[in-house]
Protein backbone atom coordinates (compact mmCIF):
# COMPACT_ATOMS: atom_id res chain seq x y z
CA UNK A 1 0.00 0.00 0.00
CA UNK A 2 1.49 3.59 -0.64
CA UNK A 3 0.48 7.01 0.33
CA UNK A 4 1.29 9.57 -2.29
CA UNK A 5 1.58 13.06 -1.35
CA UNK A 6 1.59 15.95 -3.54
CA UNK A 7 3.17 19.51 -2.70
CA UNK A 8 1.78 21.96 -5.07
CA UNK A 9 4.87 23.89 -6.38
CA UNK A 10 2.92 26.76 -8.75
CA UNK A 11 0.52 29.36 -7.42
CA UNK A 12 -3.31 28.30 -7.29
CA UNK A 13 -4.17 29.90 -10.14
CA UNK A 14 -1.69 27.38 -12.42
CA UNK A 15 -2.50 24.37 -10.42
CA UNK A 16 -6.31 25.26 -11.02
CA UNK A 17 -5.68 25.26 -14.97
CA UNK A 18 -5.06 21.24 -14.77
CA UNK A 19 -7.78 20.43 -12.28
CA UNK A 20 -9.87 18.80 -14.37
CA UNK A 21 -7.21 16.39 -16.31
CA UNK A 22 -6.60 15.85 -12.57
CA UNK A 23 -9.98 15.00 -11.47
CA UNK A 24 -10.18 12.41 -14.59
CA UNK A 25 -6.77 10.72 -13.57
CA UNK A 26 -8.32 10.58 -10.00
CA UNK A 27 -11.47 9.03 -11.39
CA UNK A 28 -9.66 6.97 -13.85
CA UNK A 29 -7.79 5.37 -10.76
CA UNK A 30 -10.63 5.28 -8.82
CA UNK A 31 -12.54 2.96 -11.35
CA UNK A 32 -9.41 0.64 -11.59
CA UNK A 33 -9.07 0.13 -8.19
CA UNK A 34 -5.69 1.55 -7.51
CA UNK A 35 -6.95 4.20 -5.73
CA UNK A 36 -8.65 3.87 -2.30
CA UNK A 37 -9.29 7.43 -0.92
CA UNK A 38 -7.71 10.76 -2.22
CA UNK A 39 -7.82 13.82 0.62
CA UNK A 40 -6.97 17.80 0.28
CA UNK A 41 -4.42 19.38 2.77
CA UNK A 42 -5.73 22.04 4.70
CA UNK A 43 -4.71 24.72 4.07
CA UNK A 44 -5.14 23.51 0.62
CA UNK A 45 -1.18 23.33 -0.77
CA UNK A 46 -1.03 20.03 -2.05
CA UNK A 47 -3.16 16.60 -1.47
CA UNK A 48 -3.08 12.63 -0.28
CA UNK A 49 -3.89 10.02 -2.01
CA UNK A 50 -4.17 5.93 -0.71
CA UNK A 51 -2.96 3.76 -3.22
CA UNK A 52 -2.79 0.48 -3.74
CA UNK A 53 -0.16 -1.37 -6.00
CA UNK A 54 2.94 -3.84 -6.03
CA UNK A 55 5.92 -1.11 -6.44
CA UNK A 56 7.10 2.19 -5.75
CA UNK A 57 7.68 2.19 -10.00
CA UNK A 58 4.52 1.62 -10.19
CA UNK A 59 2.98 4.80 -8.34
CA UNK A 60 5.76 6.71 -10.03
CA UNK A 61 4.60 5.59 -13.76
CA UNK A 62 0.76 6.46 -12.22
CA UNK A 63 1.96 10.23 -11.22
CA UNK A 64 3.54 10.49 -14.68
CA UNK A 65 0.23 10.76 -15.85
CA UNK A 66 -1.08 12.95 -13.42
CA UNK A 67 -1.81 16.40 -15.23
CA UNK A 68 -0.78 18.62 -12.34
CA UNK A 69 2.69 16.59 -12.41
CA UNK A 70 2.95 16.93 -16.22
CA UNK A 71 2.16 20.38 -16.05
CA UNK A 72 4.89 20.86 -13.25
CA UNK A 73 2.02 21.91 -10.82
CA UNK A 74 2.99 19.88 -8.16
CA UNK A 75 5.47 17.13 -7.09
CA UNK A 76 5.26 14.12 -5.17
CA UNK A 77 6.26 11.89 -2.67
CA UNK A 78 5.61 8.03 -2.05
CA UNK A 79 5.48 6.17 1.06
CA UNK A 80 5.24 2.89 0.70
CA UNK A 81 4.13 0.66 4.08
CA UNK A 82 2.87 -2.81 5.15
CA UNK A 83 -0.62 -2.16 6.96
CA UNK A 84 -0.54 -4.50 10.22
CA UNK A 85 -4.35 -3.71 11.62
CA UNK A 86 -7.30 -1.94 11.28
CA UNK A 87 -10.88 -1.74 11.97
CA UNK A 88 -13.11 -4.42 11.51
CA UNK A 89 -14.17 -2.07 7.91
CA UNK A 90 -11.23 -1.81 6.75
CA UNK A 91 -9.40 -5.41 7.24
CA UNK A 92 -9.64 -6.40 3.63
CA UNK A 93 -7.66 -3.95 2.78
CA UNK A 94 -4.43 -5.66 4.81
CA UNK A 95 -5.06 -8.96 3.81
CA UNK A 96 -5.97 -10.53 7.27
Amino acid sequence: MFVLIAKYTKPAEEVDKHLEGHKAWIKGNFESGRFLLTARQVPLVGGLILATGDSVAEMRDLIAEDPFFTSGSAEYDVLEFDPVRSTPDLESLIGK
